[in-house]
């Protein structure tokens, strides 16, 4: 039987969500968990990649176990076992087809910048103490929606089929001392979120003009598109699947 783990984690300490063969993974630490309660050997796949420092609010991943067993109890245990940084929220039954990357439909980041020097905030936000133009950053926005090729702000040698993405909501928001950039779309490629942050940034900044968004996209060449901003003000918040993946009992 296939079952889903929606589950969230302050990435700060590990190096990013997939297994790595010399640092500590988030996936790594949960499938120890898993494998531990349920006695027998658990491989779990996520909804995607987060990269090392990047936080997640919202995760899922599958796993595939013969036995059975209640959620409300296994919840519990897990979040017994697994450290304070990583918490289970749900624990459920999904068709058996089902796959935690390939049928989720959509995703969303936040990226927060804090702009003023904030001692409680300075691992979970990028710290930019310059004046922004918020405005000339949403008029960027509304250019990403004229494109389906991001490869611009791919990390470069990416191993994908398609740079094509299709961005669905794109837009900043200021929250006190927080501007919040919310990107929604199918699917991400590597370091695509930190890459386009960067290259708005440049907007904001007055470093070039929203336009120049254009030529950029069009370039299709990552030296062109701004700068990666750091993980740690990258937070996965929402995937989205389709309301017929769960069993119910």
């Amino acid at each position: 039987m296939r079952f889903f783990i929606e589950l969230s984690y302050n990435g700060k300490a590990y190096h990013g969500w997939q297994n790595q063969p010399n640092a500590i993974s988030v996936q790594e630490v949960l499938e120890k968990a898993l494998s531990t309660l349920l006695n027998t050997d658990i491989a779990i796949m996520g909804a995607g990649r987060t990269d090392a420092g990047v936080h997640a609010s919202q995760m899922f991943a599958h796993f595939d176990y013969d036995g059975d067993f209640k959620s409300i109890d296994i919840v519990y245990k897990l979040n017994s076992f697994l450290p304070k940084d990583i918490a289970v929220a749900d624990v459920f039954k999904v068709q058996s087809d089902i796959h935690a990357r390939f049928h989720a439909t959509e995703r969303t980041y936040h990226y927060k910048i804090s702009t003023s020097k904030n001692v409680f905030d300075y691992d979970f936000a990028y710290q930019v103490q310059l004046p922004i133009d918020v405005e000339a950053m949403n008029e960027a926005c509304k250019i990403l929606f004229k494109y389906k090729d991001f490869q611009c702000f791919s990390k470069s040698n990416t191993d994908v089929k398609t740079y094509n993405c299709d961005i669905k909501e794109a837009y900043w928001t200021k929250q006190n001392e927080q501007l919040i950039f919310t990107i929604t779309a199918d699917r991400f490629l590597r370091n695509m979120v930190r890459a386009i942050v960067g290259t708005m940034l440049n907007v904001g900044l007055g470093k070039m003009k929203p336009e120049t968004l254009h030529a950029i996209i069009a370039s299709k060449n990552r030296s062109e598109a701004g700068f990666s901003v750091p993980a740690h003000g990258l937070y996965l918040v929402k995937i989205v699947y389709p309301e017929t993946i769960r069993v119910h009992s």
